[in-house]
């Protein structure tokens, strides 16, 4: 193996190593934060979850779930919150005549009405010293509480309750355990609370279910999951939502099971998927008021269907944005707690829940791992970018149909967001890696191929120096008058769309090329001492068009070779006249190429300050006048111009390349 080779091998090999080095590290740290559920990490997974949630919804609500509103339009009709306790009742009282299957109130009353008749007797006493008599009100009217916990015991409705987490009650509330909670799994682990608030005692007392309000939004708002379950007292308690629901299905206990995919809640036929620490993710079909609404008012002043109650689970609440019982959730952000209650029924009725099972976490961070040892077989073993991006679809497309078939056959959420992006960024970075080791790869073979290019010129130039007499410095010195006088004019503003960076450096890489039709010129007139005869003269000045035609044989098999294209413009108009009495082709004026009007004026100058076989080396300061003299004749006066304001440029590269071996002279005559 050539030394070239082994080390191109090898930096192959060290650049894969790095590869895999840097994507076993992003392996890691996916596979890491997915374990943990990094808040970061969990944001990408909940964008996926929400999409999916918009797009499988289906708009479709439980029948089986009726909402009676304290809405606005109630509020303004009856008047504003809070209502005195007796149209609480006498609201329930309606609706309970029409035999529903269960209600539950999502009211708390934690303070006495102060509306009650017996209360403004007590508040007169106390402020006016006055003792209010009242005549023809029965004594249970006297007292709303107490009115309404008779209502609430006669409808055996669903009483409300709050946890707190953040402190705990200095008196003991009075607090019943409605259901008993059986944990069959030994894996439930629910949230414990410090303290609760409830209704008043005469309310609490008259209750037989209770459900507490406790909602859940994640960090960045949206409400996805809420607890069904809280512990507190050592006791399970459970949601106004399912505490409704099982109160409808005459269900006195439940039990906590473990399956396949983790916990979940049997109540009789039903099954509620929940997590360990006893949440339930809500399947939500749509934006707010998707369910079945009713207004408060329209039940006060009878304006219902009575189909719309009776055997239905009824939830009573408000909507009123007053209130702030208010939630964001992916379709809207103003869904109301209300319903939100009917949205979890919903779902069980349904069968829509969704789950999220209790190995998910390790599970996406097994699926990292696997995708990063396949990405990176894909990164050892595939050199072809069609098999990595063909390896890199298959496989993100099977992620995400995998995902999406759980999700809308079975209601199981498990994000490929991770992997997904393991594989995506395998991919990019490989692609970037791979495109930065090819275009190093290309930029080495230019700068050699460029370097042989001009090996070449060299060696044309030397073969043209073994029949000519100049020498090799008057191509040196050539190309930098040239460069110099190109940047000077570029400096000055002329030529602006010609003299370009690439144009220039071309300029000085082609000059060389001026000369090379010499090589077709008889020695007997190349390499005469004296003055050339008029036929003689007319055979020299063929090397242009000779040098030209050469360079343009040269690349008719790359048209767009710019390099060959200026060295011919160069060799075949460098003996051209400004007043257009120049050769081969007699152009003049800006008929001529700017190269090669460059170009003369350099070669000139040059041949004058240099010693040849039939002449003596001219002065600097000779030669630069017989320059001037031929402004606006042999030369553009603006690139005399230009030579004249780098004079002293053009005598120091002079100097700094002169001839070192004198060439044998003859004394001109």
């Amino acid at each position: 193996m050539k030394a070239e080779d082994f080390e191109s091998s090898l930096r192959n090999s060290t650049s894969k190593w790095w590869q895999f080095t840097v994507v076993l590290f992003i392996t890691l740290v996916l596979c890491f934060g997915s374990y943990t559920q990094s808040p970061i990490f969990k944001q990408a997974d909940n964008l996926f979850y929400d999409r999916l949630i918009q797009g499988t919804a289906t708009g479709n609500a439980s029948s089986q779930v009726t909402i009676v509103d304290i809405d606005e339009i109630s509020l303004s009709a009856v008047g504003q919150w809070p209502w005195p306790r007796y149209l609480i009742a006498k609201l329930v009282k309606e609706l309970s005549d029409n035999q529903p299957a269960a209600m539950g109130l999502d009211i708390l009353f934690p303070e006495p009405d102060r509306s009650s008749l017996k209360n403004i007797q007590l508040q007169f006493r106390k402020d006016f010293a006055l003792n209010l008599g009242f005549t023809g009100v029965p004594p249970e009217m006297q007292d709303n509480d107490l009115y309404l916990a008779h209502i609430l015991r006669q409808a055996d409705i669903v009483g409300a309750n709050y946890f707190y987490f953040d402190h705990f009650n200095k008196k003991p509330s009075p607090l019943r355990v409605p259901f008993d909670i059986v944990d069959k799994s030994g894996r439930l682990n629910v949230n414990q609370a410090e303290g609760v608030l409830t209704n008043t005692p005469q309310i609490e007392n008259s209750l037989k279910h209770t459900g507490f309000l406790n909602s859940q939004s994640d960090m960045d708002g949206l409400l996805r999951s809420t607890p069904l379950l809280i512990s507190f007292k050592d006791q399970t308690f459970t949601n106004l939502s399912i505490s409704t629901f099982l109160s409808a299905h005459n269900i006195k206990e439940v039990e906590i099971l473990k399956n396949f995919f983790g916990l979940y809640i049997k109540a009789d036929q039903y099954r509620i998927p929940i997590t360990r620490d006893g949440y339930i993710h809500i399947k939500f079909n749509g934006p707010g008021r998707a369910h079945k609404f009713i207004s408060a008012a329209d039940i006060l002043n009878q304006h219902y269907s009575p189909a719309d109650i009776q055997g239905k689970i009824i939830f009573i609440g408000s909507s009123a944005t007053g209130l702030n019982d208010i939630h964001h959730t992916v379709f809207d952000s103003s869904y109301s707690g209300l319903e939100i209650h009917a949205a979890i029924l919903s779902s069980i009725y349904e069968k829509s829940q969704v789950i999220i099972p209790i190995w998910s976490n390790a599970f996406v961070s097994g699926v990292c791992i696997f995708t990063g040892i396949l990405m990176m077989l894909l990164l050892f073993f595939s050199s072809s970018p069609l098999v990595l991006l063909t390896g890199t679809l298959a496989w993100g497309s099977i992620l995400l149909i995998s995902s999406l078939f759980c999700f809308i056959k079975i209601s199981v959420f498990i994000s490929p967001i991770l992997p997904l992006i393991l594989t995506i960024f395998t991919f990019v970075y490989t692609s970037f890696m791979r495109f930065t080791g090819a275009r190093k790869a290309s930029f080495v073979w230019f700068k050699k191929l460029a370097q042989a290019q001009q090996i070449t010129i060299k060696t044309i130039v030397s073969l043209v120096e073994t029949r000519d007499p100049e020498t090799a410095q008057h191509v040196v010195r050539t190309q930098n008058y040239t460069r110099a006088l190109a940047v000077h004019l570029k400096q000055s503003g002329l030529f602006p769309d010609i003299l370009t960076d690439d144009y220039i450096e071309t300029l000085y890489h082609a000059s060389p090329l001026h000369d090379i039709g010499k090589i077709g010129i008889p020695d007997r007139i190349l390499l005469k001492p004296g003055k050339l005869t008029d036929e003689e003269f007319e055979i020299m000045k063929t090397h242009s068009s000779l040098g030209r035609d050469t360079l343009q044989k040269t690349r008719r098999d790359n048209q767009d070779n710019y390099f060959l294209i200026m060295g011919a413009q160069i060799a075949g108009s460098h003996h051209e006249r400004w007043d257009g009495r120049g050769y081969p082709d007699g152009l003049c004026g800006e008929k001529i190429p700017l190269c090669g009007r460059i170009m003369a004026i350099c070669d000139v100058y040059d041949a004058l300050i240099s010693e040849r076989c039939y002449k003596r080396a001219f002065s600097h300061d000779k030669a630069m006048n017989i320059i001037l003299e031929g402004r606006e004749t042999m030369f553009d006066p603006r690139l005399v111009d230009g030579f004249f304001a780098i004079e002293n440029t053009i005598k120091s590269i002079a100097a700094r390349y002169k001839d070192s071996i004198p060439v044998d002279t003859k004394p001109s005559s």
